[in-house]
């Protein structure tokens, strides 16, 4: 997660020394959309300090920031941060910006804004979603993980339950959620084994569940600890499976 804060940090203060008058026809967004008619609406030389100026704090305070919430809160906090700031701090931007932008060529501006808006609601739904805590439900007959990437097992389909104390050394994200201690999908072990993490909080204790056709899943509560759902597991369903 470091190296993300400061890579991303240092990208954006890249971006303050990269666009000039000379090249912005061609790297600057927007602008290098538009018609020679439309370029003349645009005030590019007061344009260009500003664009410098803000990237150059949002680089500077990306990296300040996320460092500290990192440390201070943790890697959950740095993480929103990393998705959320940009994305707000950029809405500033275009909308201070659009002093510079007259015209029809204000249009890249609006279009801008709505694009960052929406961005904004599907990442802070996302995110929501993936801290939400993904519960099981215990009955006679089968285990169901509710939420993100839930699926219920029959009875029948389970080779065992077991309680282990950490998780295997995680290597990749094929396809799920992960930020901070919350990781839930599918993920690849460092010994390339394809596993399910239903993760809702760090945890001493995790519940494995491997399937009879070997598929596992790990699986960690968030308010209750993972002892007492096994031994929920333990009372309801057939001993067998404990094996």
């Amino acid at each position: 997660m470091l190296y993300i804060i400061i890579g991303i940090g240092l990208l954006f203060i890249t971006m303050a020394f990269l666009v000039t008058e000379n090249n912005s026809k061609y790297l600057l967004s927007g602008y290098n959309a538009m018609s020679e008619a439309e370029r003349k609406m645009v005030d590019i030389k007061s344009y260009l300090p500003y664009f410098k100026k803000f990237h150059l704090f949002l680089g500077v305070s990306f990296i300040a920031i996320g460092l500290l919430l990192h440390y201070a809160i943790g890697e959950s906090a740095s993480g929103i941060f990393i998705g959320v700031y940009p994305i707000l701090t950029y809405i500033y931007f275009i909308r201070e910006s659009n002093k510079y932008w007259k015209g029809s060529s204000n249009k890249w501006n609006k279009i801008g804004l709505y694009v960052l808006a929406a961005t904004l609601i599907l990442m802070m739904g996302l995110l929501a979603l993936g801290f939400k805590e993904s519960p099981v439900i215990i009955s006679a007959n089968n285990i169901q993980f509710k939420g993100s990437y839930g699926e219920t097992l029959s009875a029948s389909d389970i080779a065992s339950v077991t309680l282990v104390d950490h998780l295997p050394l995680i290597t990749s994200k094929t396809n799920g959620f992960a930020l901070g201690s919350i990781r839930k999908g599918y993920f690849k072990t460092k010994e390339g084994e394809k596993v399910k993490l239903i993760v809702n909080s760090e945890s001493k204790a995790y519940l494995l569940f491997t399937k009879k056709n070997g598929d596992k899943i790990y699986f960690s509560p968030k308010e209750k600890p993972s002892v007492e759902i096994f031994n929920e597991i333990r009372n309801i369903l057939p001993k067998e499976i404990e094996k």
